[in-house]
């Protein structure tokens, strides 16, 4: 089953990743529910863009973070004490995550269905220039397509 698109919105940072839910299957109306990972330090994380290690799924969005949870709590190969996915915003279904380094601002782009970063190699001077310009392209993509 191709994935409809990821729940951003009750995605949650957990130990250098981020755990994000999706539904799997629908079964007599009922959604299931499945998890993929974004790691820190992208590729170089052993469960980047990794799925449902465990194989459980669940109906309930709550369990399947808690089984993703557990799991990295018991394998996780990152030790951080930094939440890189602390500024993240869900924008027209799109997951939008600003980093900071130094007076510098920078973003992540993944659209509703797939867990490719498609951002733009740009630098901006504040959080708020960097998450308006992606959403004014966003809004303008929105108009042409």
């Amino acid at each position: 089953m191709m994935i409809n698109r990821f729940i951003y919105e009750n995605s949650v940072s957990y130990q250098g990743y981020l755990i994000i839910p999706y539904v799997l299957a629908i079964a007599n109306d009922i959604p299931i529910y499945s998890y993929k990972l974004l790691s820190d330090l992208g590729h170089k994380g052993n469960f980047h863009l990794g799925e449902n290690y465990t194989g459980f799924y669940t109906n309930s969005i709550e369990k399947i973070i808690k089984v993703a949870q557990s799991h990295l709590y018991e394998n996780s190969d990152i030790k951080s004490h930094r939440d890189y996915f602390k500024l993240r915003y869900v924008y027209d279904d799109n997951l939008i995550i600003i980093h900071q380094e130094a007076d510098k601002f920078f973003y992540d782009h993944y659209k509703p269905d797939s867990l490719t970063n498609i951002a733009a190699p740009k630098i901006f001077q504040s959080e708020y220039e960097c998450i308006n310009w992606v959403k004014a392209g966003l809004d303008r993509a929105k108009k042409k397509g």
